[in-house]
């Protein structure tokens, strides 16, 4: 019933109605298009390791720091892996292949001001760092009030009129 309510759902007055939440919106649209042959390959953790911070660990067993590709842009973390075949496996006869080493790419929406601070790999594990910096000019800030003198209406006049201390 609530897949039923969801697909029921009409963006199109929020569209007209605010200014900047593209993408939000987008989001929201390729929700209620996700389906169950969504890749899952390779598997992943998101974790919060800080109140700003971020590690996602993917398990990449059997590449090197050569088959992997990571880049951040426009708020997209992409990670890529192409296993390249080395010589010594030339040369061999695999009776079974359980490690997975086919390639992949893995996709990861980030939210504004969140950047990749560093990769590791270790142990077959991707780990990746994110940082949510906000920057100063968005922080909240304490505004003060004075300066000038406080101003009332005369209800008789509708003129302003200097208020007085009592």
């Amino acid at each position: 019933m609530e897949d039923r309510i969801m697909r029921q759902f009409d963006p199109n007055p929020l569209y007209r109605q605010t200014v900047g939440f593209d993408r939000l919106f987008r989001m929201l649209d390729t929700l209620g298009n996700v389906d169950a042959t969504a890749p899952t390959y390779p598997p992943y953790n998101i974790e919060r390791t800080g109140e700003n911070a971020y590690r996602i660990t993917m398990a990449v067993a059997g590449f090197g720091e050569g088959d992997l590709d990571i880049e951040s842009k426009e708020n997209v973390l992409t990670v890529k892996g192409d296993k390249k075949e080395s010589a010594e496996e030339n040369g061999r006869e695999v009776l079974y292949r359980g490690i997975a080493a086919r390639a992949f790419e893995r996709r990861f929406q980030l939210a504004d001001h969140v950047e990749v601070r560093g990769a590791s790999l270790e142990n077959g594990l991707l780990h990746i760092e994110l940082v949510r910096e906000i920057p100063e000019t968005m922080k909240p800030r304490k505004i003060s009030i004075g300066g000038q003198t406080a101003r009332q209406i005369d209800a008789t006049a509708n003129k302003p009129v200097e208020a007085k201390a009592a």
